[in-house]
């Protein structure tokens, strides 16, 4: 090994690379419980695939739990901590949440990556996973993608990636200000956010 210039790798090199970085230990916050009392208090985060002509594209979501609704969402051809981190950070300068924020999602690797958990402490977020192998965990998230592919992907053959695109973002768009929720009274996210639980209380 020293004439060919090889170094062995220590078993412990994960562990200790952990260590030193700092890596977040992987808490379940939420436990299923899947009640917010105001905007931007948890967001639900996932990652679903969906195939055309051949090709994996990757639809990533982030929702606020309170209202179920969509704040946030990129396509892309690689499921990336990228892609991901471009969702989240678009959803912050458009929500601006106090600190405290508490982000869900599965225990994929782009969630659990160390820049991804460094921007949302940076940004005073904290951050919960799911148990492995344990989807109900995220059963919101799992529940938005469930009702995109049944009432919208699985529907249709699009012709292009623009068009399946375009399909994405209208039907989110009809998620959030027209489709009823069962869980939210039959009200459609937007109503959720306009209405008087979703308002803050104002100080005398």
């Amino acid at each position: 090994m020293q004439d060919m210039g090889l170094v062995s790798m220590s078993p412990t090199a994960k562990k200790d690379h952990n260590r030193l970085t700092g890596s977040i230990p992987k808490k379940n916050i939420l436990n299923q419980n899947f009640t917010a009392e105001r905007p931007n208090q948890i967001w639900v985060s996932d990652i679903t695939c969906y195939k055309l002509k051949g090709k994996h594209y990757y639809i990533a979501v982030i929702l606020d739990l309170f209202s179920q609704k969509v704040i946030a969402h990129r396509t892309s051809t690689v499921a990336s901590t990228k892609l991901i981190a471009a969702s989240f950070r678009e959803a912050y300068a458009e929500r601006t949440p106090d600190d405290g924020l508490i982000f869900h999602s599965d225990r994929g690797t782009q969630y659990a990556s160390q820049s991804f958990q460094q921007l949302l402490l940076s940004c005073h977020a904290e951050q919960s996973f799911s148990r492995t192998g344990r989807p109900h965990d995220n059963a919101v998230a799992e529940s938005f993608f469930a009702s995109l592919k049944r009432e919208e992907l699985y529907r249709r053959n699009y012709r292009s990636v623009a068009e399946f695109r375009q399909a994405v973002d209208d039907y989110i768009t009809f998620y959030n200000t027209k489709r009823p929720h069962r869980t939210l009274n039959y009200k459609c996210p937007d109503e959720m956010e306009r209405g008087p639980a979703a308002q803050p209380i104002q100080k005398k």
